[in-house]
């Protein structure tokens, strides 16, 4: 055994006594503290404990759950007769059979890379600084408002199965953002730290006191002021320039979820829409031009949704979902596909011990390229360079979208000259992806990420990864507004 309390889980495992194919324990631990300041002053210290486990079986080719925080014999017995008889109920409206094949035994551990533990800061540290930091956002007068956000999570994760299953997996998960309002008149501009809540690491206080911080926060601040001066975004099809912060969001929205299997399969339809990725496009598709990369990658250190093993167990390893522009793979579970006949990754995934892992993207970043920030600016006559989301739109297809970003600079003659102010951009998915025309190399890529990923009924909510260089696209639609 890896850990402990696998040998407490284990115990608790033999003591399940039913007629199933196989029987599997996912025990979660959380911890999460939310600290934030706004102009200054203190506006949230909280902590949230989350413990339970939840129950697997597997009877008649159907999967069945049951949920409980009561950690005794009792209350998994109980547990695994819910799940027991949810299955046999549901075996009779079986859309496909789920064998032992798609759980298989794993035996293994991951623990989050970290340099500096979370209490490495006092609570009374931590606000400090997030004092501090909101009064170095507030550059001058014309800034109306300032705010500074930590998140901390420590997750463990204890899997066992009646098939000799042992993987135990703890996550330090951090999370900050910093962002300044500023005010002339009527005009009202917001800027943030990469668009807030997008710097989301897997480590330790390290991602907090960086280096750069404070020039960081600086920068914030000044280009919220410089924003209240900047000219309006023009109206016009041109080159655009996506910085890594904005390609977070590019990936997350038009590559990631219209991947995942259950969508394709149709499972997700209710909730939040399908896709238009059909089945046969796997191996054939040209989703993007041939400088398009993307991975599944659970294997950087640092990123936010890394990991070893998937909720189900599944092993999880690097893969190319689309290689040279060419669709090769979903993000899908053991289950889905088996449904589809497809190859997938280790990607189920659920936000707590009260929810059965669903199909849900991870890390998924676009591989980097050979061009540097200078050669691709400098290579461009006219354009624009965004960065930072700030709203977003896409269709229930994942097909048609609209985004917005916080910041902007207008290119000409292969420079980078006048700010621009409320810039949007909108496209088709595999359109734009079709004029991807330069992709910048590994000294652009940065990886960011997200805490509030939400999906399925019942809503969960995920961490995930995206990693991405900064990329140029020919012939978009640009234009401004609020």
């Amino acid at each position: 055994m890896l850990h402990t309390l696998t040998l407490e889980l284990g115990d608790l495992l033999d003591s399940i006594d039913l007629p199933v194919d196989w029987v599997g324990l996912r025990k979660v631990r959380e911890v999460a503290i939310g600290r934030s300041a706004r102009d200054g002053m203190p506006q949230n210290n909280s902590t949230t404990i989350s413990e339970g486990v939840m129950v697997e079986v597997l009877i008649n080719g159907q999967i069945g759950y049951g949920a409980t925080n009561i950690l005794s014999p009792t209350g998994i017995k109980a547990a695994a007769t819910a799940a027991y008889h949810q299955a046999i109920a549901a075996s009779a409206y079986q859309l496909y059979p789920v064998t032992t094949a798609q759980r298989p035994k794993v035996v293994g551990q991951y623990v989050s890379p970290t340099v500096q533990p979370f209490n490495t800061l006092t609570p009374g540290e931590i606000s400090e600084q997030l004092s501090k930091i909101c009064h170095t956002l507030k550059v001058g007068e014309k800034i109306v408002q300032t705010s500074a956000t930590i998140i901390t999570r420590e997750l463990e994760t204890w899997f066992v199965s009646s098939n000799g299953s042992d993987v135990y997996q703890k996550f330090l998960l951090m999370t900050t953002d910093y962002a300044a309002t500023a005010q002339d008149g009527a005009i009202i501009q917001h800027r943030s730290d990469r668009g807030g809540l997008a710097r989301c690491y897997q480590g330790g206080m390290e991602y907090f006191l960086t280096p750069d911080l404070w020039a960081r926060v600086q920068r914030v601040g000044e280009q919220a002021v410089e924003l209240l001066t900047a000219m309006e975004c023009p109206t016009e099809t041109t080159t655009l320039v996506l910085a890594p912060d904005q390609l977070l969001l590019q990936i997350h929205e038009s590559v990631g979820h219209p991947l995942e299997l259950d969508r394709i399969l149709g499972d997700e339809r209710n909730y939040a829409g399908g896709s238009f990725v059909k089945p046969s496009d796997f191996g054939n598709l040209v989703y993007g031009s041939p400088l398009m990369n993307i991975t599944f990658d659970p294997t950087v250190a640092g990123e936010f949704a890394s990991y070893s093993f998937d909720d189900t167990g599944a092993t999880a390893t690097r893969e190319y979902i689309i290689r040279d522009g060419i669709l090769e793979r979903g993000l899908g579970s053991l289950e889905s596909q088996a449904r589809l006949d497809l190859p997938g990754v280790a990607c189920s995934r659920a936000c707590s011990w009260n929810r059965p892992p669903i199909d849900r993207m991870a890390n998924i970043n676009l591989e980097p390229g050979n061009k540097s920030f200078d050669e691709i600016i400098g290579g461009i006559e006219r354009g624009i360079y965004m960065e930072a989301n700030r709203s977003w739109s896409i269709d229930d297809q994942r097909h048609k979208f609209q985004f917005s970003c916080e910041y902007a600079q207008l290119i000409e003659n292969g420079k980078l000259t006048q700010t621009i102010r409320n810039p949007n951009y909108r496209g088709v998915t595999p359109q734009f992806w079709g004029n991807l025309a330069q992709v910048g190399n590994t000294n652009t890529w940065e990886m960011y990420g997200s805490p509030f990923c939400g999906k399925g009924e019942p809503n969960q909510i995920v961490w995930v990864g995206h990693g991405a260089p900064v990329a140029a696209f020919t012939d978009i639609e640009i234009f401004g507004g609020d």
